[in-house]
């Protein structure tokens, strides 16, 4: 079976690649998770933030928004001092930030779904890439998506982080076309 080149060297990539990876996610705190993730992986490897997964779903309360949403300094120290996580303060102030953040998105749009999914007109984007090389790292929709959630006040969102979001979440479908996973996703 044909796989993208990231996804055949580890078993985790491999699973995460074959079960994960474009299909479309509707929940909102899956998508939640997954924002967060891909701001966690900014200047790092995925494979890092993969091994770290459930790390940071129990760390951060299984990507609960309304409980992230209440943390305080006390919290922050105590995230600092998970070596299972990315330690990074930065980051972590923004999984709080954009933790209440999600929670006025869903109150104006009723979902963050709705509100994430709008960027492709609530489609997926099935693009019909040969080569890995052309994909690209943003598109103009995800330059949308960019500066839509920082002007909202989130933080760790700009456009390559919110094209890799896409790209995991089903947003777009960027398995080439000679993947196994095309035409399933």
């Amino acid at each position: 079976m044909k796989r993208r080149p990231w996804a055949v060297n580890d078993p985790l990539m491999t699973e995460y690649h074959d079960k994960e990876w474009g299909v479309s996610v509707h929940r909102d705190v899956k998508l939640f998770e997954f924002l967060t993730l891909e701001g966690a992986q900014a200047g790092l490897n995925w494979m890092i933030i993969l091994k770290k997964r459930a790390n940071y779903r129990k760390a951060f309360e299984s990507f609960n928004p309304a409980k992230i949403a209440r943390y305080s300094g006390k919290d922050v120290k105590r995230l600092l001092a998970d070596p299972g996580i990315v330690r990074n303060r930065l980051k972590i102030a923004a999984t709080i930030i954009n933790a209440r953040q999600f929670l006025e998105i869903q109150k104006e749009f009723g979902s963050f779904d709705s509100y994430i999914w709008q960027f492709t007109g609530g489609q997926s984007v099935k693009h019909k890439f040969k080569s890995l090389s052309v994909i690209p790292a943003k598109t103009n929709e995800s330059d949308a998506m960019s500066k839509d959630l920082g002007k909202r006040g989130f933080k760790f969102v700009g456009s390559t982080i919110c094209y890799a979001f896409m790209q995991a979440v089903g947003i777009v479908n960027d398995h080439t076309i000679d993947c196994f996973r095309y035409n399933q996703v």
